[in-house]
């Protein structure tokens, strides 16, 4: 197994993109290989040791290798964005594209996460243990793919357009969410296991979106479809008694789109 830890020098003005750390690309390099990679900062390339201080512990395969960052990093763009395999974790918030594209391995954050966490991704474990931004496991801009496999697990809230575009994968939130969740969702599921503001499942076309809390304005493209006791969706066990409607009526005339809400 191998260790590799990076810690911030100091307050970072403007924001740095560094795609560079993932798992998979820190793997078998030395402590000085580390900290020539580059990053981007504004128009210009950095060395990644102008602001982590790097150590490396033992050595490994890609898939053994763990990235531990040891303090906030919430200026820090596209951490563990296309990674495949290993695992990073982040003792403190990251910042925006977190995880984007990823494909495999496992990202835990211990804060809070910024916007476009899993991005497309497509494969492993994103968890945030505080909150997120908007567009968490979205598509790009004009894109109407989003993430198509691998889990999110919020812990704490998410903002809006949480699973715009989803087709594949899971997204559990502990927490409450904004405004359009799971919007244009085709495939996957969603759960919210708090309240939801407004739009929830707006130009669904498929898959399935549960929220367990309230609803403030629910999208009027949906029609009830039954009711349930205790559904199981995928994996995942719900308790209760639900409403089940199917939508989005508005964007389609066959949609496939699946809403449960839970009574009471």
């Amino acid at each position: 197994m191998a260790e590799v830890l990076l810690q911030p020098k100091g307050k970072i003005g403007i924001m740095i993109e560094a795609e560079v750390i993932r798992a998979d690309t820190l793997a078998k390099k030395r402590g000085e290989e580390i900290e020539r990679l580059l990053v981007w900062q504004g128009p210009v390339q950095l060395p990644l040791g102008d602001f982590f201080e790097v150590e490396v512990r033992g050595t490994g395969q890609a898939e053994e290798t763990v990235v531990v960052i040891e303090g906030d990093v919430s200026r820090v763009k596209r951490i563990g964005q296309g990674m495949k395999t290993g695992k990073i974790e982040i003792l403190g918030s990251a910042g925006m594209h977190l995880g984007a594209e990823m494909a495999g391995g496992s990202i835990l954050v211990r804060g809070d996460a910024g916007s476009w966490a899993g991005m497309e991704m497509k494969g492993g474990l994103l968890q945030i243990m505080g909150n997120a931004g908007d567009h968490v496991g979205c598509s790009y801009r004009g894109s109407w793919r989003g993430m198509t496999g691998g889990q999110i697990l919020i812990e704490g809230n998410a903002q809006s357009q949480l699973g715009s575009g989803l087709v594949g994968g899971q997204i559990v939130v502990a927490g409450n969410v904004e405004s359009f969740c799971g919007i244009r969702q085709n495939g996957g599921l969603v759960l919210v296991k708090g309240n939801a503001v407004r739009g929830a499942g707006a130009e669904m076309t498929g898959g399935t979106l549960a929220v367990l809390g309230k609803i403030k304005h629910f999208s009027p493209g949906f029609v009830e479809a039954g009711r349930e006791e205790s559904p199981k969706l995928g994996d995942l066990q719900l308790e209760g008694k639900f409403a089940r409607f199917s939508g989005d009526y508005a964007i389609s005339k066959n949609p496939k789109g699946v809403l449960y809400c839970k009574e009471g």
